[in-house]
């Protein structure tokens, strides 16, 4: 596998809280799937997941190269855990159309968090 691009986003919890208080389910609904609230709900702390999630989002705009815009909603990337705990991103609609254009097989992610910070780190592949 060959490294084609590179993404990465750091987000503030207080931003996050920010939204969800100005703007509650409409931000929740617009920017994460609901499993991916589900999921946040689940933990101790939800703003902590989210923010991972939301710089997650923000990194594979960045990694295409296209920021957000035109067709692309911020549903098209859903960040899960795989069964060992593990971030990873799916990608559907536009956001997957642009990949596979650009030639991505492969996104990988990592995410980190601090007292107040998260920042995720993604990373496309595809066979040399």
């Amino acid at each position: 596998m060959k490294i084609v691009a590179h993404g990465i986003d750091l987000v503030d919890f207080p931003r996050i809280d920010s939204l969800i208080e100005r703007h509650g389910e409409r931000f929740l609904d617009r920017v994460f799937t609901q499993r991916e609230q589900n999921d946040a709900a689940a933990v101790k702390n939800t703003t902590e997941k989210l923010a991972g999630r939301f710089a997650a989002k923000e990194a594979v705009l960045k990694l295409l190269g296209t920021g957000w815009r035109g067709k692309i909603a911020w549903t098209d990337i859903e960040v899960i855990n795989n069964h060992l705990g593990q971030p990873v991103v799916e990608i559907a609609g536009e956001v997957k159309n642009i990949a596979q254009q650009s030639g991505i097989e492969q996104i990988t992610l990592s995410i980190t968090h601090t007292a107040n910070f998260a920042i995720a780190s993604v990373v496309a592949l595809r066979e040399v």
